[in-house]
């Protein structure tokens, strides 16, 4: 054989070896715009994407690569991120304002990450300025390896449900009214997927049932501060899954669903053909909204009937009828997980406490300004994001690591100040994190680059003899949990990822006026083993703009 072929077949041959060993690809290219919609009926301005809301669904597989091309054609600095999607050892694309510089005006950024060992319901949403009470965000579903077998037989069909709280005032007028120290106040009404009906009003179907299949519906709230209920009319719906962890299957009427969280159901089409409403309506509001999309049988043109399944009480019955639903969910520690190996192999609660970090939430005034604080503090963040500070070593420049303790202050609501909040964290230590609510006000908090064990909620203040009360063996991974009003909610995590990772409020408002902080994870080897380098693409902002850049980790 000619040399020059026979050496051009080895080089084939190793491309084409490289080429198979490595995750399949999905590349995106998005084009981020002002549009006009009408989510309530009233015409206004929002984010789209490719001339959508909700926008592209990301359609994935667990280990596959994802490779968003995102132009910002908006008159403002642009962010995404992938709420859930854990971004292992790689927080340069999270996403968020203390990781990343935002995409400016007329430019792109190219998002490169992988969903590694995740399955379950995700969503992208905007994280600069108010944006996201405007739109540009859609869902992430990360379906199981063919050879994984998952805990249902496949569904017909599925389908992505956006729900949620909308303001008819407009991101820009939000945002004037936050930083002029005021509320956003009450939101004007709920959505589904970008529109809003009324019961008897006509209406195309949203989604097409035929009898005898069974349906999942993915469904997430988006909203900025209300949490929902939905419930089908005439079906019950199985919960299958929540934010990546199969659940031990049980029937519902009705599921509440706070800020932030995503969760599977099926539904059966076992009804007689006709039209059905999916009904959602807001929780623990002095004034309940709803709204309702239709379900068509195949063929069917009966209108669906006006009687609506109730929804579950409220006030202080809502809030313990909601917190027995979550204590509910239990994690099928025999059903796959991503990888080919059973979900509750993990056995977390067996693995001693190395710190405890109890964070309380506060409303608070400053200089006649509204702001919202964790211990004591409410973050800000500085003009270069936080991890470029850390990785160029000036962060003594801009901020200073652990202002707050793993206590909060006596007394949270005096001599709160306003600054970053970072705090320093061992690589791989198990830690715990009480979330303790002093407000007559639901909260949602999320983790970023984690998923967590939520092991327990209860009323009142924590204390070490709460413990008793943890449910150490299936309690499920995920990565929200919600607080509720006068409660306490304990998580338990390993940090095993590094990188700086946002642990905020999901209640927009309270993101935007403090309510956050950052975790550092560092590996002492600073390997790339443990974390990737600086990324050669990375945009570079603020006073790191002209440093030369660091040696790349061993």
């Amino acid at each position: 054989m000619d040399t020059r072929k026979f050496g051009f077949f080895v080089v084939l041959c190793i491309l084409i070896t490289l080429t198979k060993a490595e995750d399949p690809y999905h590349f995106f290219e998005w084009k981020v715009t002002y549009g006009t919609m009408s989510p309530l009926g009233v015409p206004q301005q929002v984010i789209l994407i490719n001339d959508k809301f909700p926008g592209p669904p990301i359609n994935c597989t667990s280990n596959n690569n994802i490779v968003v091309n995102v132009f910002n054609n908006l008159d403002e600095p642009f962010l995404l991120t992938w709420n859930g999607v854990q971004h292992r050892k790689n927080s340069w694309v999270d996403g968020t304002p203390g990781t990343m510089c935002p995409i400016q005006p007329g430019t792109n950024f190219t998002y490169k990450f992988q969903v590694k060992d995740q399955i379950g319901s995700y969503y992208y949403f905007p994280t600069t300025g108010m944006h996201k009470a405007a739109g540009g965000m859609g869902i992430i579903q990360v379906h199981s390896r063919p050879l994984i077998p998952v805990p249902f037989d496949n569904p017909a069909d599925e389908f992505a449900v956006f729900v949620g709280d909308w303001f008819n005032k407009g991101h820009k007028a939000l945002k004037t009214l936050l930083d002029g120290g005021k509320s956003i106040g009450h939101p004007d009404g709920i959505h589904i997927n970008g529109k809003s009906a009324q019961v008897g009003a006509p209406a195309e179907p949203s989604w097409t049932f035929e009898a005898g299949k069974t349906y999942r519906f993915r469904v997430c709230n988006v909203g900025m501060r209300t949490s929902v209920n939905f419930r089908f009319q005439n079906h019950d719906m199985r919960l299958v899954e929540v934010e990546g962890s199969h659940l031990m299957q049980n029937d519902y009427m009705a599921m509440d669903l706070h800020v932030g969280q995503c969760m599977s159901v099926l539904v059966t089409a076992d009804q007689p053909p006709k039209d059905y409403y999916l009904v959602v309506s807001s929780r623990f509001t002095k004034q309940v909204q709803s709204t309702v999309a239709t379900i068509r049988y195949a063929g069917s043109n009966t209108p669906p009937s006006q009687e609506l399944p109730p929804p579950p009480p409220e006030k202080t019955a809502g809030v313990a009828w909601s917190m027995n639903q979550f204590r509910s969910f239990r994690w099928n520690l025999t059903a796959s997980a991503a990888r080919p190996n059973p979900q509750g192999s993990y056995h977390y609660g067996q693995i001693n406490i190395t710190r405890t970090i109890k964070l309380a939430n506060s409303r608070n005034y400053i200089d006649g300004k509204l702001r919202f604080a964790l211990n004591g503090v409410s973050h800000v963040d500085p003009k270069t994001p936080l991890k470029l500070l850390e990785y160029f070593g000036v962060a003594d420049k801009e901020f200073k690591y652990d202002i707050i303790g793993d206590e909060p202050p006596p007394d949270i609501e005096k001599n709160v100040k306003i600054a970053p909040i970072v705090l320093n964290a061992t690589y791989r230590n198990f830690v715990e994190i009480i979330f303790e609510n002093h407000e007559n006000t639901m909260q949602t908090y999320h983790f970023d680059g984690y998923s967590f064990f939520a092991v327990a909620t209860e009323a009142g203040k924590w204390s070490p003899e709460k413990r008793k009360n943890y449910n150490l063996e299936d309690a499920i991974s995920r990565h929200n949990v919600a607080v509720f009003p006068g409660c306490w909610a304990a998580i338990m995590l390993t940090l095993d990822n590094c990188g700086m990772w946002s642990l905020r409020s999901e209640m927009w408002e309270r993101f935007y006026l403090g309510q956050q902080l950052y975790v550092s994870v560092l590996s002492p080897e600073r390997s790339n083993r443990d974390e990737y380098s600086l990324q050669n693409t990375t945009q570079l902002c603020g006073i790191v703009t002209n440093l030369p850049k660091p040696p790349d980790y061993v």
